[in-house]
């Protein structure tokens, strides 16, 4: 017998895992450029923001490593 999804739910495991993995790429990208957008105009450079934006994906491939990446 197969169970009746429930309201609301998203499709497969790996379908929200992937929609999941694109939320924390997309994230990382604009909360640590944002950071470095912000530090760039602060300062009067123009090397923060790259280096943010790099640091946010490195730090989103980690997280998403750390959840799906170890099993």
């Amino acid at each position: 017998m197969e169970m009746a999804k429930k309201p609301g739910a998203g499709g497969s495991g790996e379908e929200s895992a992937a929609w999941s993995i694109v939320g924390y790429l997309i994230s990382g990208l604009v909360i640590w450029g944002a950071i470095g957008y912000g530090l760039d105009s602060w300062w009067h450079t123009h090397f923060a923001l790259p280096v943010g934006l790099i640091l946010g994906a490195g730090a989103s491939l980690y997280l998403i490593w750390l959840r799906y990446g170890r099993e």
